[in-house]
């Protein structure tokens, strides 16, 4: 099945979504779990984990997107979304 972007999205679609995505990243650069996890100073079983979109940490995200250089994206998009929703003018 077909899922939209942002059409019903739920925590568990997110998981699995990023763990499909640490494993491409991993295996593009020819990585192995162990390799990737002593990177980033974590177990393998924590990159395990991750790749099959079991609960992560906020650190463990971090860190990946650190390492493969997509941190900077991400706290990009935070500030934005903050910075719209503070120029939000009132109606009342």
């Amino acid at each position: 099945m077909l899922k939209l972007i942002g059409a019903n999205v739920n925590i568990k679609d997110v998981k699995m979504g990023v763990g499909r995505f640490v494993k491409a990243k991993r295996k593009a650069e020819n990585l192995t779990q162990e390799q990737l996890a002593e990177r980033l100073a974590i177990s393998r079983i924590t990159i395990q984990n991750l790749e099959a979109g079991k609960n992560f940490t906020m650190d463990t995200l971090l860190k990946v997107l650190q390492h493969f250089n997509l941190l900077s994206g991400l706290h990009q998009l935070i500030v934005s979304e903050v910075d719209a929703a503070e120029n939000i003018e009132s109606l009342y």
